[in-house]
Parts: structure tokens; sequence; C-alpha cells
């Protein structure tokens, strides 16, 4: 058996980058204990603790589109459903636990929790 570490996905909009290309196909890595300790103890966090998910991401977002790598800056730049969308693909992956999602019913608009299951 086998473990999966790496995972393919498509952002909802998309990151467009200062030419105006759109990158929405990636890939993000489990992360390790390194990833989120590095990121806690980074000066930027200390300062406003609301960065620290950007700086994650940034570390383990592995591929974006034709990006050659991705930064804080790249993570920075992103659309807010974007950014969403990667904070919970996160969760999904690297929680040993059902995380709850929000979500709407596409016919009638009605919004609620789904709980998933972490990704395997």
């Amino acid at each position: 058996m086998s473990l999966q570490t790496e995972y393919d996905f498509t952002l909802p909009r998309g990151y467009l980058d200062r030419n105006r290309q759109l990158h929405r196909q990636g890939r993000m890595r489990l992360a390790t204990a390194r990833d989120e300790i590095r990121a806690a103890q980074d000066p930027r966090v200390e300062n406003s603790p609301a960065y620290l998910p950007v700086l994650l991401l940034s570390q383990v977002v592995t591929g974006l589109g034709e990006l050659p790598t991705v930064t804080p800056q790249t993570i920075e730049g992103m659309f807010a459903a974007d950014l969403a969308y990667l904070e919970d693909l996160y969760l999904r992956l690297n929680s040993h636990q059902p995380v709850l999602v929000g979500a709407a019913c596409p016919h009638c608009g009605t919004q609620f929790q789904l709980q998933v299951a972490p990704l395997e």
C-alpha cells in the first residue's frame, strides 16, 4: 500500500498573474510538521496571525499552472474564493477528522454545512 502525498486541484476562479495569464490547475502536497512550525515562527505571523494560511499554502502548493514557483505573494494575490478553496483543501488533506464545509444548493441557493471526510 502506498500513501498518496500530492493531490491535483482546480481553482474556482484562478490566479491571474501580472501578465494577465490565468492559472487554475494546481497541485498540493501533504503538510509536514516542519511546514507548520516554520510558518508559525515567521515574523509576519507574529505581526498578523491571519498571515499563517498564506505561508502554509505557499509551502504546500507545489504547482500552479505555468508558474515556476508559488510564493506567499502568489497566495496574497489570489481571489478570496480561491484562497478559501485552498484553505478547505488543506484542512481536508491534513486533518484526521471530518471537516465541515460550507455549501449551497445549486437549484434553490439554500446554504448549509456539509461534513466531508479527510481525503485519503
